[in-house]
This record gives structure tokens, sequence and C-alpha cells, in this order.
């Protein structure tokens, strides 16, 4: 009996100190998720959707892309636009901002092989 207080006491114990502290931590994980949300990740995603269409639109204005290569470019452009209005009504995550980084980057290499290419062809 002895030997069976020494081992089922202390898994007892730890046992119920879990469940103690299970729902401590399930209410820190909504604090620390609304914490991952920023409104300056918001406005500067915002401002690099809107600088990567006026440069399309000058590329386009200057003759350095044709207007069927600035059609392509302007259409991945609200492509983004529309993802980041899809992301952006919860507010936005690191994985979303990170995504939506990565497709304007996307974009703007692909204006800069269109500018480039001198071709007049999408592609």
């Amino acid at each position: 009996m002895r030997k069976f207080t020494k081992l089922v006491a202390p898994a007892l114990v730890a046992a119920l100190g879990m469940t103690a502290v299970a729902p401590a931590i399930a209410e820190a994980a909504p604090r620390h998720e609304a914490a991952r949300y920023t409104p300056a990740r918001n406005a500067s995603i915002r401002s690099d959707i809107q600088a990567l269409r006026s440069q399309i639109d000058r590329a386009a204005a200057r003759r350095t892309i044709s207007q069927r290569e600035a059609t392509g470019l302007r259409r991945d452009a609200a492509d983004v636009q529309r993802l980041y209005s899809q992301y952006a009504r919860g507010g936005l995550s690191g994985q979303e901002t990170r995504v939506l980084v990565n497709r304007v980057n996307k974009v703007r290499v692909a204006l800069r092989l269109e500018r480039h290419d001198y071709d007049g062809r999408r592609g």
C-alpha cells in the first residue's frame, strides 16, 4: 500500500495541477493571437499595393511596357488587392502579411522583367 501511495499520489497531484493550468492557457491564447494583428502591417501592405499600381501605370505611360503587359500586371495587382481585402476583414496575421508581401514582390519582379525585355509581349 505504501508503494502505491508513493507512486499514485504524486501522479494524481500532477494531473489535478494540469487541469487547473489548462483554463489559464486557454484564456491566454486569444489575447496572444489578438496581439499578432497590428494596424501598421495593414497600412504598410495597403501602401505597397498602391505603389505597385502606380508603378505599373507609370511604366505604361512611359511606354516601357506595352498595354497588353500593363493589363496583365494590373490584373495581378488587382488579385493582390482582392486577397488583401479578404484577409483584412479580421485583421492581418503574420502569415497573411507574409503571403501578401510575397505576392506584391512577385508582381514587382514581373514588372521589372517586363520593363527590361523590350519585346512588347506578355510573359
